[in-house]
């Protein structure tokens, strides 16, 4: 995991500053000068896990970086942040293109939890008990699912089908399949199930 810090270079040069915090928290950390040009860097091989954008008061250069940032398409997909002042934060909007924002000057903790909280959220996984895709966690031992947060109400067989279609993922099958490895050999009904629970999912 590496974090890029993209500001000017007198923000980024500041003993208080992005570069510095995350550094003293063993963070490993390359910047940009948010003029740079972005395609002179090579972020193929190795993307950043997350971007933080050091707009400070200058909201408008922010959306500008991080739009010049979206273009590359190594770093399209990468969660982003932009750190700003108290005053500055009335003038953020939701459709910026960042996915959170954190207050300069840094609190370390503060910083460090936002970054591994807009990581987790873009990351995907699956192991015994979770199965996180995009906004989407599906506690397998709690039979519950959730979407950016919020506990979604299912039926025990839309769990069922969900987990199961989540945990194989890429994989097609015949609706009778889906029958026999969800539903299970003793069910009688017919296959419009499973398009009805398909439905409901969506």
């Amino acid at each position: 995991m590496w974090i890029l810090v993209v500001g000017g270079a007198a923000v980024l040069e500041r003993p208080d500053g992005g570069m510095s915090t995350l550094g003293e928290l063993g963070c490993r950390v390359r910047s940009v000068d948010i003029w740079d040009n972005l395609e002179a860097h090579d972020f193929n091989a190795d993307p950043p896990s997350v971007i933080l954008v050091e707009a400070i008061d200058q909201i408008e250069a922010g959306r500008a970086a991080v739009m010049r940032l979206r273009a590359v398409p190594a770093l399209a997909e990468v969660p982003a942040l932009i750190a700003v002042t108290v005053n500055a934060t009335q003038r953020l909007d939701p459709n910026d293109g960042f996915d959170d924002f954190v207050l300069v000057p840094y609190v370390p903790v503060e910083l460090y939890t936002r970054i591994r909280r807009a990581e987790w959220k873009r990351s995907e996984f699956a192991g015994k008990e979770r199965i996180k895709i995009q906004s989407m966690c599906i506690d397998l031992a709690a039979h519950e699912v959730t979407v950016d947060g919020r506990l979604i109400e299912l039926t025990h067989q839309e769990f069922a089908l969900l987990a199961f279609l989540s945990q194989n993922r890429g994989r097609v099958f015949s609706r009778e399949q889906l029958l026999d490895r969800v539903w299970g050999v003793d069910y009688y009904g017919g296959s419009r199930t499973v398009d009805i629970h398909v439905r409901r999912l969506r």
